[in-house]
């Protein structure tokens, strides 16, 4: 059971300079990957001190799609599985300045709105949804209720579960700052070690998977057989894939609104990537190249 969010207000970034890159459509890959079975997973509380206490390539093309093999199609087996469909939040002034968020608060500004209406309308024209799940963040909520609007869906589920990583005592810090003024909370959050937890109450990578893959399946159940929409954040969004692909690392980035498909069933816990990064709904608008999300890896 996750404790009641505590809304944290972020003080205002400082001005950044980054750089905007526009996608064109992405390139296709050819192969589902596969996980035999559902890995043990189990519910865990958020590490205390909180403040408010999903590598992929599919190919080396960035937002690139996987088409799932014509073994993985047919209907008395897609039938099984849940479409998940997993969207990262829009950008905030913080991914544009390049501080770590992770818990804290931060709203989209006008960029990630702009982002979230152009997902919105790219996933209305597609199959309809039974439900909508996001996480609590206010970058999430945002931009799970635009999507829930154009698509005509019903009320967002909110779930703590789905935040990004708690990161510590780096959290409203960039990395450049981190390193100066919070050298061992930088030094746990850059640790490839995944029980690894970081000063200031942050999670470990362990922790982080746990909480998020628990709240996969417990969607699934509730949708076997159907597709649903789940929007959360870069760290998170790695992890997820982490457990559906796990032995193919994820080798580019989460930009902001980038859509990811996962199909689950909830009776095997069989995993297949569909999709990973999609980006083609943004050509009108952009992406940051050096945006930062929650983990260190993400855009």
């Amino acid at each position: 059971m996750f404790p009641h969010p505590t809304t944290v207000t972020p003080q205002s970034p400082p001005p950044a300079r980054s750089s905007r890159v526009s996608f064109s459509s992405p390139s296709p890959a050819g192969a589902a990957f596969v996980t035999s079975s559902r890995s043990a997973v189990a519910s865990v509380s958020l590490p205390t001190g909180s403040a408010l206490a999903p590598e992929i390539s599919c190919n080396e093309v960035q937002g690139a799609a996987v088409r799932m093999s014509s073994s993985s199609t047919a209907e008395g087996e897609r039938s099984e599985f849940t479409e998940v469909v997993v969207v990262r939040h829009g950008e905030t002034t913080w991914n544009a300045s390049r501080i770590i968020q992770g818990h804290l608060d931060a709203e989209l500004n006008e960029v990630g709105r702009q982002q979230a209406v152009a997902v919105a309308h790219r996933l209305s024209k597609e199959a309809k949804p039974a439900a909508i799940y996001s996480s609590d963040l206010k970058r999430a909520a945002e931009t799970a209720r635009t999507i829930a609007k154009i698509c005509n869906l019903p009320d967002v589920v909110f779930d703590p579960a789905l935040r990004e990583r708690h990161i510590g005592d780096v959290q409203g810090l960039t990395l450049q700052d981190a390193v100066k003024e919070k050298p061992e909370a930088y030094k746990a959050f850059m640790s490839h070690k995944r029980n690894k937890q970081i000063p200031g109450g942050g999670e470990s990578l362990d922790q982080l998977s746990e909480r998020c893959v628990s709240c996969l399946y417990s969607i699934v159940e509730k949708h076997k057989g159907e597709r649903v929409i789940l929007v959360s954040h870069g760290g998170t969004i790695r992890e997820l894939y982490r457990h559906a692909s796990p032995t193919r690392p994820l080798h580019t980035k989460i930009h902001n609104t980038s859509v990811s498909v996962i199909l689950v069933s909830g009776d095997t816990g069989r995993c297949i990537v569909k999709m990973c990064g999609d980006t083609s709904h943004l050509q009108a608008t952009s992406v940051l190249e050096n945006a930062f999300g929650g983990d260190k890896s993400s855009a």
